[in-house]
């Protein structure tokens, strides 16, 4: 274990989040998938010795995301599975980005599954909703005008009728 004598400093790209932390069944084939659907940059990736991801780190956006193989021998056996694996996720991700359609259509013909097309919804901000080819559910959204508390509950119960 290392000793550390001053603080560490937490890097910008993390102060003030929670990271999500995904895995998936073939991390490099769903970082390709990333980059080509959701225009996601590679930061940082270490391979496992005896293949695979065993960590890597995306940036989608301003946001930080990382992600690995479920399998990989070096990471703690049965701690980490993939939604395939478990039937499943319930975890939804959301980005803000500057165009949803854009990102929509692009996501698509990546392969993802767009189980909600680009709406305007009645918090103020253009929503899709869409699978990735690895399980995990995504939420991108443009913002398009700020709502009052007030007039976000009269949206609400409108929309709920």
């Amino acid at each position: 274990m290392t000793e550390h004598t001053a603080p560490v400093e937490i890097p910008d790209r993390y102060r003030y989040a929670v990271i999500p932390h995904i895995m998936v069944d073939n991390a490099a084939a769903a970082i390709a998938f990333y980059q080509r659907a959701f225009g996601a940059r590679e930061e940082f990736r270490l391979d496992a010795p005896g293949g695979g991801v065993l960590h890597a780190e995306i940036s989608i956006g301003r946001s930080a995301l990382m992600l690995g193989d479920a399998g990989v021998d070096e990471a703690e056996a049965g701690a980490f599975a993939s939604p395939a694996a478990l039937g499943g996720t319930s975890v939804t991700l959301h980005v803000f980005v500057p165009d949803v359609d854009s990102l929509a259509k692009r996501a698509e013909a990546a392969g993802a599954e767009i189980l909600q097309p680009p709406t305007d919804m009645f918090h103020g901000d253009r929503t899709v909703i869409l699978k990735d080819p690895s399980g995990h559910m995504w939420v991108f959204l443009t913002h398009m005008e700020n709502v009052s508390n007030e007039e976000l509950r009269r949206r609400l119960a409108a929309f709920a009728e």
